[in-house]
């Protein structure tokens, strides 16, 4: 039996809720539409200052008028919403979940992201509200080898070092990383231009530090 037949036999909606966090650029949005694209499922995203002008506006408009196969988005939970000071903010953002959790139809997912998870109020992170979180974090060691694998078919580089040691030393995206390497289909060229944008951010980093 899987998952969606227990919820089934329990006589419960199947429905998920995710939170995925981390930098921004590191492909939360890109990860959200390869899961709509793989299941085959529509995207909505949902537009949350609705809510503040109509209390309603879930249960009675947007959630019964969606496919029961839509992943619901909201993006950057921890900024969307502007009150006047953080205790609402979090009060109002839960408020949303839970509603959310409760409207959502059977099949529908809810994807939630956040560029910091530690904004959030913990009461959001609860395996009763949040089925998952996924961390989405800067640019691994590994990930830009199956970038360079991806981009030029190529496994190793005398490049490859120099690079690796200065992607051990700051954050970078994957989003970054792939804009240098596509500026040139010559690998050497690519790798050249990705090491002079990591000395000039490693640079800006410390600048910053002083």
């Amino acid at each position: 039996m899987n998952a969606e037949e227990y919820y089934r036999n329990s006589s419960k909606k199947w429905k998920r809720c995710y939170l995925i966090y981390g930098p921004p650029g590191t492909g939360k949005s890109s990860l959200t539409a390869a899961m709509a694209n793989h299941l085959k499922y529509d995207i909505y995203d949902l537009d949350v200052s609705e809510f503040d002008n109509n209390p309603d506006y879930l249960e009675r408009w947007l959630i019964p008028g969606l496919p029961s196969r839509t992943v619901v988005v909201v993006e950057d939970i921890d900024c969307t919403i502007k009150p006047q000071n953080q205790g609402e903010k979090k009060v109002k953002v839960s408020d949303i979940l839970k509603q959310l959790r409760l409207c959502a139809g059977d099949g529908q997912i809810v994807v939630f992201t956040t560029n910091h998870i530690d904004m959030l109020d913990p009461e959001l992170l609860t395996p009763d509200l949040m089925n998952m979180h996924i961390h989405m974090p800067y640019c691994t060691i590994s990930a830009f080898n199956q970038i360079a694998f991806n981009y030029f078919n190529i496994s190793h580089h005398i490049l490859f070092e120099e690079i690796e040691g200065l992607i051990k030393k700051v954050g970078v995206t994957l989003a970054e990383i792939s804009g240098e390497l596509l500026k040139s289909s010559d690998a050497e060229v690519s790798l050249q231009g990705l090491i002079k944008f990591l000395h000039n951010k490693i640079a800006e980093y410390d600048k910053f530090k002083a």
